[in-house]
C-alpha cells in the first residue's frame, strides 16, 4: 500500500473548507438540540455530571464579554467586525499550504461562521456548556464554535511559537 505524502506547495482547500463545514454543522446542531428540544432558554440549566451542566446564556460580546452590543447599530457592527476577520481567514485558508495550518484555520473558520448566524438570527451566541469543578469554573460558558476557534488560535500559535521552518544549510564559497 502506497504512503501518503504532502508534496511540497501542495494546498489543502478541500480538506480546509471541508473542516469547516463540519465545524459549523456540528456548532448549529448543538445549538438546535439544546435551543429547541431541550428548551434550554426556558429551564435555564440542565445538570449533566458533576462538573459539566448545559447553562443558557445569552452571549451578546464576543470572548470574555468584550465589546458587548448593547445596541442593534453595536449587534451589526460587531458582525461587520467578524464577517471581515472571516474573509481574512478565508483569504489565509486558501493559500495555506500546510495542512495542520489548514485544518487550523478551519477550525477558526467553521466556529466563526456558526457565532455569526447566532448574532444574525438572534442578536446574541448562543451558550450553554458549562465546565466547572465545585464553583471554579475555568471557562466562561461557551459553546462548540467558541471551542473550535480557541483550538484553532491555540494551534496556530503553537505552531508559530514552537515550530520552525529548518533552512538549508549555507555553503561558502
Amino acid at each position: 500500500m502506497a504512503e501518503a505524502t504532502e508534496t511540497p506547495g501542495q494546498n489543502h482547500r478541500a480538506l480546509g473548507f471541508t473542516v469547516a463545514g463540519l465545524i459549523f454543522l456540528a456548532d448549529q446542531i448543538t445549538k438546535y438540540i439544546v435551543t429547541y428540544p431541550l428548551q434550554l432558554q426556558q429551564r435555564r440549566i440542565l445538570p449533566l455530571l458533576d462538573f459539566f451542566d448545559l447553562r443558557w446564556v445569552e452571549n451578546r460580546g464576543v470572548s470574555m464579554g468584550f465589546l458587548t452590543a448593547t445596541s442593534d447599530l453595536t449587534r451589526w457592527l460587531l458582525v461587520a467586525l467578524t464577517a471581515a476577520i472571516s474573509v481574512g481567514v478565508v483569504f489565509w485558508l486558501w493559500r495555506e499550504k500546510r495542512r495542520d495550518d489548514t485544518v487550523a484555520l478551519a477550525f477558526v473558520l467553521g466556529g466563526a461562521l456558526g457565532n455569526i448566524v447566532d448574532r444574525v438570527r438572534y442578536g446574541y451566541v448562543v451558550d450553554f456548556a458549562d465546565l466547572h469543578f465545585g464553583d471554579w469554573r475555568p471557562f466562561l460558558i461557551f459553546n462548540v464554535a467558541d471551542a473550535a476557534i480557541t483550538i484553532g488560535v491555540l494551534l496556530l500559535l503553537f505552531r508559530a511559537l514552537l515550530t520552525r521552518e529548518r533552512k538549508a544549510p549555507h555553503k561558502e564559497v
